[in-house]
C-alpha cells in the first residue's frame, strides 16, 4: 500500500522540483517509496501486535487499546521528523480535524452548523498558509514552501509554453 501511495507523489514531485540527474532522481522516488512502505509495514505490525498483546492480557478488547497501541507505534515508527513522516502525520492531522469536528456535531457537542461551514474553513485555509508564506516562509515546509513558490513566484517569468508544461527555472534575460 505505502508503495502504491508513494510511488507516484514522489514521481511527480521529484520531477517537478528536485534537480539532479535521471538516475539521482529514480533513486530519490526508490527511496521515498522504500521509507514509505516500511514505515506502514512497521506501524501496521506493531499496532496489531501491540492490540493482540493488551486483548490478551486483559481477556478482552477495550477501545483504549486502540489509541494506546497506535501512540506507541507513532511514537516509535513515525516519531523520527524526516519529510516522509512530517508528510504523513500532516495528512493524517488534516483527516483528524475533519472527524473531530464530525463527531462533536454527532454526539452533540456542538449544534449542526445551519449552512456549511466548509467555505469559510477554505478561506481561513488559504487565507493563512499565503500569509505565512508570504510573511514566514520559513515556517512552512520545505515541499509546501517549493509548491508556493513555483505558483506564486516563478510563474511571474514567462518563456514560452514549456514553462506550463515543465517546471519554470530559467531565468528571465532581462
Amino acid at each position: 500500500y505505502g508503495a502504491k501511495i508513494r510511488a507516484p507523489h514522489a514521481l511527480v514531485m521529484t520531477f517537478l522540483f528536485k534537480s539532479g540527474s535521471l538516475k539521482e532522481k529514480l533513486k530519490s522516488i526508490a527511496q521515498a517509496t522504500y521509507a514509505h512502505s516500511r514505515n506502514l509495514a512497521y506501524f501496521v505490525f506493531t499496532y496489531k501486535g501491540l492490540l493482540a498483546a493488551q486483548s490478551r492480557l486483559q481477556g478482552k478488547k477495550i477501545p483504549f487499546h486502540s489509541f494506546l497501541a497506535a501512540c506507541v507505534g507513532g511514537w516509535l515508527v513515525f516519531g523520527d521528523n524526516n519529510p516522509i513522516n512530517s508528510q504523513i502525520v500532516m495528512y493524517l492531522l488534516s483527516r483528524i480535524l475533519f472527524a473531530l469536528a464530525r463527531l462533536a456535531v454527532d454526539k452533540g457537542y456542538i449544534p449542526q452548523p445551519r449552512q456549511d461551514p466548509f467555505p469559510l474553513l477554505a478561506a481561513l485555509v488559504w487565507g493563512t498558509v499565503l500569509w505565512l508564506f508570504e510573511h514566514h516562509r520559513e515556517t512552512l515546509q520545505p515541499s509546501l514552501q517549493s509548491s508556493m513558490t513555483y505558483l506564486y513566484e516563478d510563474s511571474e517569468v514567462w518563456h514560452d509554453l514549456s514553462d506550463f508544461l515543465v517546471y519554470n527555472k530559467r531565468t528571465d534575460p532581462k
